[in-house]
């Protein structure tokens, strides 16, 4: 039988968890390009007026390059333990981990401006 986890240790969870995302936004200039975009597209949409299923839209689209770029860090920094040497087949892992976030990137781009866009043109006009 299994005990139960104490609550010290549950928090202790978050504390790792926060300790990576500032790790993250320490380290990865582009998690600070993402840092900087989420801000932006939370402004506009404040600013906007969204409805709620956009802000839905919004929300998700952000996680999504979130968490890949998370991953994508979390990987290439445990390739670089792994195999600190050049090796063909990690770097081709990495730039697909790369290639992961970006596509991420470029969704989110589109999910921004399907919402966005025409409200934000409509104020520059």
């Amino acid at each position: 039988m299994t005990a139960e986890p104490s609550s010290s240790n549950f928090l202790q969870t978050f504390r790792y968890a926060f300790r990576g995302i500032a790790t993250m936004l320490r380290t990865e200039r582009n998690a600070r390009i993402h840092a900087l975009a989420t801000v932006l597209v939370i402004s506009f949409g404040l600013g906007l007026g969204i409805e709620r299923w956009e802000w839905i839209a919004l929300v998700l689209a952000a996680s999504l390059v979130w968490a890949t770029e998370a991953v994508n860090t979390a990987f290439e920094a445990l390739c670089d333990v792994v195999s600190p040497e050049q090796d063909p087949g990690v770097e081709r892992a990495k730039d697909v981990a790369a290639g992961a976030v970006l596509l991420a990137a470029i969704g989110a781009l589109i999910v921004g401006i399907l919402v966005l866009g025409r409200r934000f043109f409509l104020l520059l006009v």
